[in-house]
């Protein structure tokens, strides 16, 4: 049987929560990223830091990585206003370094929230807006204000929130929707879910996205951008979502493979199947009987939840159970939940 990774020519791979956690390396991610054979491009939707900056930190924790191996939703986005808006065009940055470095690369007369406090007259023609640590309520005012005038509004990303060494913090979701709630409209979003952040990855692989596997911690943000996209995808179970939430995941938001960790790319992969009865991955083999769980076999914990998680999805596509039903059912597995 061969490996996982055998069946694809690159890897487009998120960095929060499954290469590392602020400063820390996840378990077990520089090893199996370093034993890859492919070309991987880190996607992240953390708009904050320049690829260079964010390369360096991938080469500190041991892994070999340029800035043209990160591609961030900055540079989506940057992409995005340059087919809209001339060369030179104001563009307001909101955000860490990462914004304004991707705006000026596409050529773009950066302005910052100060240079429009300083001076009332001046009037983008385009915002992009991106997580950045010091982002402030009057940095969100003026891009209020930039939308409300009519400028192009680029969003990186809307995640909610934003996996670090120390928990979970508000993501630029959260500061996107401030500045929603002061105006009359949405912002193009360019980051995953949405597939510009995938589409800019395949384009500098050179490679059709089938060709192409998508790695990720989050359903709704790496798994539906590539379900989007038209990438195989793997969620990785060392990060944001887990067993229970893929439970319940619709199709849109349902990856190709489930694996505990990275170290899962270079190795056989055995996938749930069924004879229109049973679900059986590797060891284990189930069913469900009046809403319960009916075990032949019990097998490792991932042989488990591959099993069971194909097993819930089939009877919910059926209208034959619930979300509520089947978050009971996943917590009576002994697996990640």
């Amino acid at each position: 049987m061969s490996t996982l990774i055998e069946r694809y020519s690159a890897v487009v791979c998120d960095l929060d929560g499954v290469v590392y956690r602020g400063p820390e390396a996840v378990d077990h991610a520089v090893s199996a990223l370093s034993s890859l054979s492919v070309p991987i491009v880190y996607a992240t939707n953390n708009a904050s830091r320049p690829p260079g900056e964010v390369a360096a930190h991938l080469t500190e924790l041991g892994l070999h990585a340029s800035g043209r191996d990160v591609a961030t939703s900055s540079q989506a986005g940057a992409e995005v206003l340059a087919r809209h808006l001339p060369r030179g065009a104001g563009v307001l940055a909101v955000g860490g370094s990462g914004v304004h470095e991707a705006l000026q690369a596409k050529g773009f007369r950066v302005l910052e929230p100060r240079d429009l406090r300083e001076d009332a007259s001046l009037r983008p023609e385009g915002v992009l807006q991106g997580y950045g640590q010091d982002v402030t309520a009057s940095d969100l005012a003026e891009a209020a204000y930039a939308v409300a005038a009519g400028a192009l509004w680029v969003a990186t990303n809307t995640d909610e929130t934003l996996p670090t060494h120390r928990g979970t913090a508000p993501g630029n979701g959260m500061l996107v929707a401030a500045v929603r709630r002061a105006v009359d409209r949405d912002p193009v979003v360019v980051g995953k879910p949405e597939a510009p952040l995938y589409e800019l990855c395949a384009d500098r692989l050179d490679m059709p996205a089938r060709r192409v596997l998508a790695v990720g911690d989050r359903l709704e943000t790496d798994v539906a951008g590539a379900v989007a996209t038209g990438m195989d995808s793997v969620l990785v179970l060392t990060g944001v979502d887990s067993v229970t939430t893929l439970a319940t995941a619709p199709p849109a938001m349902r990856p190709t493979y489930l694996v505990e960790d990275l170290r899962a790319l270079g190795a056989a992969y055995e996938a749930a199947e069924t004879d229109y009865s049973w679900w059986e991955c590797g060891g284990d083999r189930r069913r469900l009987v009046d809403g319960r769980w009916d075990v032949a076999r019990t097998g490792t914990p991932i042989e488990s939840a591959r099993a069971a998680v194909a097993c819930l999805h089939q009877a919910i596509d059926d209208d034959e159970l619930d979300d509520d039903a089947a978050r009971r059912l996943v917590q009576d597995l002994d697996v990640w939940q």
